[in-house]
């Protein structure tokens, strides 16, 4: 940890900065969470139907077999918040066109009035954050998130977004 440039300020260490970032991102991650997490309450859903609605919102007939290496989580798990989401009407399951064995998966006009609803308040937060830090410092953000995550093929997505390929 000492090839980590700070401040010279001799009474913050390299130590203090990493724990320090740590502690940000669990009190970050709080209040980025607590307000989608009462809107979602409300439908009887968590956290684990918020990425499903946001992934699928982000990228349209995405496969079934895609979200869950987004995921991460077991196929049970999926098909459970997924199943709930499909019967309620926020999103489509269809098959695929050249592989029908594909499911492909789309928000719904419910799904999508849904997805913006939750992601509205972590929009604003953000877009504030943005403005007040400057164009410098959110380069700086993506870049230290970029280093976070853990596998390359995920990082390459936000590469490939950087170039308009996604």
């Amino acid at each position: 940890m000492s090839d980590i440039k700070l401040p010279t300020d001799p009474v913050f260490s390299a130590e203090d900065a990493v724990r320090d970032g740590i502690e940000l991102l669990f009190f970050a991650y709080r209040d980025f969470t607590a307000e989608p997490d009462a809107i979602l309450a409300r439908y009887g859903f968590g956290r684990a139907h918020h990425r499903v609605i946001h992934f699928v919102g982000r990228h349209p007939q995405m496969t079934v077999g895609e979200l869950l290496g987004i995921l991460r989580i077991t196929k049970q798990s999926l098909s459970r918040v997924l199943g709930g989401l499909v019967e309620q009407g926020f999103i489509d399951q269809r098959p695929g066109s050249p592989d029908r064995r594909q499911r492909l998966l789309e928000l719904t006009a419910a799904g999508r009035a849904l997805e913006r609803k939750v992601s509205a308040p972590q929009r604003a937060r953000v877009a504030r954050a943005y403005r007040q830090a400057g164009a410098p410092a959110v380069d700086g953000f993506r870049k230290v998130l970029l280093g976070i995550i853990a596998e390359a093929d995920d990082r390459g997505r936000f590469e490939a977004a950087s170039t308009g390929e996604r």
